[in-house]
């Protein structure tokens, strides 16, 4: 196999790479004058099997300009197979229509990367797994949940432990990783005034005296995050922390999380961290490097990706 790192995420890339033990393959990114996005694969590609890596986070258009590039450079280079690597999903969350005349873009970006030449797509958490629907092509998307049952075995498990879904949507899967910790399960009910802007209302079940871990796939600007954590605290739970997969965490998330009374924030590595999330004293980073990389190994080998999760 060959693998392609953009610069969407080189950490991951790399990391996963290192995981496989071989190199990432010489490839050239860069821009003319007036940022336009240029790519040159420095190696010989013909009848390979290729992965391209590369998370379509911020700035969310270079990054998916970057990627459908990679795979138009390597599908006019004769690879055998092209497999988009997408830690990281963006536009994600618009995987509907909200109202009358508004898009539906993770269909549009499935079909920019179905038409650009991708064979196959590797991605972690979608917002919504409807979305695998919007591809004609094979697309595995992989779960964080065991990482995260398992740091939170190892870090924050024992008695009085309750898995809080910070909205109705995402109860499923909170209740995937209650049932693995045999803990209790609660659901932050809210209700959101606009875009970006959520109020707490009520707390489903009892949390008072608990140990309160929210959980869900993405944080964008800390504010349902934070809300959440507070509603718990003013319920009577003694201690909240939050397993998020994707740490988006734009804007003033990082100042906002860091003076809430949040006690931790885990995310994974699907975006790369800023140096404000890296230097946070709340905000840990767990990585995924390990499972991309057996997902890739196996979707080479031919052999089965859901068994990782067996």
């Amino acid at each position: 196999m060959i693998l392609v790192a953009g610069n969407g995420n080189r950490q991951l890339a790399e990391a996963m790479a290192a995981v496989l033990g071989i190199e990432l393959a010489n490839a050239s990114i860069r821009r003319f004058s007036d940022l336009e996005i240029f790519v040159e694969v420095q190696e010989n590609v013909r009848g390979e099997d290729v992965f391209v890596i590369q998370s379509t986070s911020y700035p969310a258009n270079d990054h998916l300009m970057e990627l459908l590039i990679t795979i138009d450079a390597l599908r006019r280079a004769s690879a055998r197979r092209i497999t988009a690597v997408m830690p990281y999903y963006g536009y994600s969350r618009q995987d509907r229509k909200v109202d009358s005349r508004t898009p539906i873009s993770a269909k549009l970006v499935a079909n920019l990367i179905t038409v650009a030449g991708a064979n196959r797509v590797l991605t972690l958490d979608l917002h919504a797994g409807q979305i695998q629907g919007f591809f004609d092509i094979p697309v595995d998307n992989l779960y964080a949940a065991p990482l995260m049952v398992q740091d939170i075995q190892d870090n924050l498990n024992g008695d009085g432990l309750t898995i809080v879904s910070p909205d109705v949507g995402g109860v499923f899967r909170a209740r995937q990783i209650a049932k693995r910790l045999d803990a209790d399960l609660a659901i932050v009910d809210k209700r959101r005034e606009r875009a970006g802007i959520s109020e707490v209302m009520n707390i489903i079940g009892d949390v008072e005296g608990r140990r309160c871990i929210l959980v869900d796939d993405i944080v964008d600007s800390g504010g349902t995050l934070c809300n959440a954590a507070k509603a718990l605290k003013d319920a009577g739970a003694t201690r909240v922390d939050a397993h998020i997969v994707h740490g988006v965490l734009s804007g003033g998330a990082v100042g906002r999380i860091e003076a809430s009374v949040m006690d931790s924030l885990s995310i994974t590595d699907s975006i790369r961290a800023t140096e404000a999330v890296r230097v946070a004293e709340k905000i840990r980073v767990l990585s995924v490097a390990s499972l991309m990389a057996d997902a890739v190994r196996r979707i080479s080998e031919e052999s089965s990706v859901s068994s990782l999760f067996d």
